[in-house]
């Protein structure tokens, strides 16, 4: 594999991944105001706890809202998006954790 397609396996990279969320509206055309709504619903979570502070998301945070905004385009509601990525992330990491174990055990 070249060496800048190593870039997408980068886990340690998309794992210190930090950012605005100017950014993040731009990255994932979803309106500032809206990721404001959605974190003040509790379905993603900034960073920064301080009130004033600005609001820095990470990798999972961003990715979450990429999903949504998916489902949403295809016609779910916000709410019926967000059980849908839930449970999907859910899946995922039951799915990683039985690996983690099976790993350990070989």
């Amino acid at each position: 594999m070249p060496e800048e397609n190593n870039l997408y396996l980068d886990y340690e990279f998309l794992d210190k991944l930090v950012v605005g969320i100017g950014e993040v509206s731009s990255i994932t055309a979803v309106p500032t105001r809206q990721i404001r709504y959605w974190e003040d619903k509790g379905i993603i979570k900034s960073l920064s706890d301080e009130k004033g502070k600005n609001r820095r998301y990470d990798y999972a945070n961003i990715k979450k809202i990429l999903l949504i905004k998916e489902l949403m385009d295809d016609g779910y509601s916000l709410d019926g998006a967000v059980k849908k990525v839930d449970n999907r992330i859910k899946l995922i990491e039951e799915t990683l954790a039985k690996l983690k174990q099976q790993t350990k055990k070989d």
